[in-house]
């Protein structure tokens, strides 16, 4: 149990982080943001749990191909800002793309010999 509120405890103290350097410079907590972090840390509780290799393959494999279907939001966003749409239903629209996106992956994915 303390292992597991270790975790969640490490992981709620990057997204602070992340977001108190976001309100300084934005292109810094965009540029921390944009790092890998939280993906490195599950691959560090992954091992430290289970030191499969082949559990942690699939893992970081399925990792790169789900950060795909995640990338347009970045620009979908930015795009309805500047155009004046008001953030909530903006980041919701982007939101949605993701997960529609994310289910096409899935859907499409093994077709194309992925292991998701």
């Amino acid at each position: 149990m303390y292992y597991l509120i270790l975790k969640a405890a490490i992981s709620g103290v990057i997204i602070v982080l992340v977001s108190e350097i976001a309100k300084r410079s934005p292109p810094f907590g965009a540029l921390v943001a944009s790092l890998p972090l939280i993906s490195v840390m599950g691959m560090m509780w992954l091992w430290r749990d289970t030191h499969d290799p082949v559990r942690m393959a699939a893992h970081v494999e399925a990792t790169f191909w789900y950060v795909l279907p995640s990338l347009p939001m970045f620009l979908i966003m930015p795009a309805l800002l500047r155009r004046g749409a008001p953030f909530w239903p903006t980041l919701g629209f982007g939101c949605a793309v993701t997960i529609g996106l994310y289910f096409a992956m899935i859907a499409v994915g093994p077709r194309l010999g992925l292991k998701l």
